[in-house]
């Protein structure tokens, strides 16, 4: 089923991916729960229904995944902490969230790192994802071989557009929980503001932040452009979704249903990506006309301003030499 921007703007209700599943799971020998932050209508949504569909109909109905989107079951920090405990079974997370839990998971995300997607796939699909799957694994989760996409992430002002690293200082912006979000923002001399993403409309709406970024398609989802006027792109970060399983869970199932589950959940994961990338090119038009104002930026002036700042260096030493040389191997230069 091709996502199109019809389908996202929509805005289909989340009740009709936690209810289709009722009749399934009453009778499911494995009836595991999926959480996420994002809006039904995502395309990560839409995805992972598909793939509970055909799980339960390959397993013959004995796994049954129940989709709680929109952070129906806490913030991002609740359910990292649910799915740690067993609470939930599964969930996706951004790697630089993630970082609290698992440090080096966020060296996907450092400012400026990928050109363009085929740079990110490269390095997510082969030794840098495998390096962050392993640091994963130390905390007792499982992650899936495919990491999802968010999209390359822009900035958006309700104040003044972003047109230069200077237009960021002493700019209140609000950014995910997550160290690597703080520092970078801080290293443009900004105000960052760790806020959840389930608190970030109202944020915006009272001024507690004068602006936010993330991928065009959220912007879209999450209606942001309702309470920004301005959106620079900047495509600062590239960032995705590890689709992450409680390690007691996953073992409990039988190979031949794990077999089954992480195979239609990679699957799920790569089409997703098509969608997302499609959806991020397209959903520009949309927001236009929803008043939104767009800029374009060099991200040559922001990268210099990073490695003045010692952004690089520091993140470097932290992250250690090993780490560091598998993402400069995946981008193919040094970032100073």
């Amino acid at each position: 089923m091709p996502i199109t921007r019809r389908h996202v703007l929509a805005g289909a209700g989340s009740a009709v991916l936690t209810t289709a599943f009722i009749s399934r799971a009453q009778a499911a020998e494995f009836n595991y729960k999926y959480a996420n932050n994002l809006p039904a209508a995502h395309p990560m949504n839409v995805r992972a229904k598909e793939a509970a569909d055909l799980i339960a109909k390959e397993t013959n109905g004995r796994v049954a995944i129940n989709i709680f989107p929109s952070s129906q079951l806490g913030a991002d920090t609740d359910m990292l902490n649910q799915v740690r405990s067993g609470g939930v079974e599964f969930f996706t997370l951004s790697p630089l969230i993630l970082s609290t839990l698992v440090p080096n998971a966020s060296i996907s995300g450092i400012g400026f790192a990928f050109p363009n997607y085929d740079a990110v796939w490269k390095a997510m699909d082969g030794e840098l994802g495998k390096y962050v799957r392993g640091e994963i694994a130390k905390q007792n989760l499982v992650a899936m071989d495919t990491i999802w996409d968010n999209g390359f992430r822009q900035i958006t002002s309700a104040t003044k557009p972003i047109k230069t690293p200077a237009d960021l200082e002493n700019f209140k912006i609000r950014v995910p929980v997550s160290p690597l979000w703080t520092s970078m923002f801080k290293a443009f001399k900004s105000a960052p503001a760790s806020i959840n993403f389930a608190e970030v409309y109202t944020a915006l709406q009272t001024g507690v932040v004068d602006g936010q970024e993330n991928p065009l398609a959220i912007i879209s989802t999450a209606k942001l452009f309702e309470v920004q006027k301005f959106c620079s792109v900047t495509n600062h970060m590239w960032d995705g979704f590890w689709f992450l399983a409680n390690k007691r869970a996953w073992e409990r199932l039988p190979e031949d249903l794990r077999v089954i589950v992480a195979k239609n959940l990679n699957e799920a994961g790569k089409k997703e990506r098509d969608d997302v990338a499609k959806l991020n090119a397209s959903v520009k038009e949309d927001l236009v006309g929803k008043g939104m104002t767009f800029n374009d930026t060099d991200a040559s002036l922001f990268r210099a301003a990073l490695k003045e700042a010692g952004f690089y260096a520091e993140w470097k030493a932290k992250y250690g030499d090993e780490a560091w040389a598998i993402l400069e191997k995946a981008v193919g230069s040094s970032l100073g």
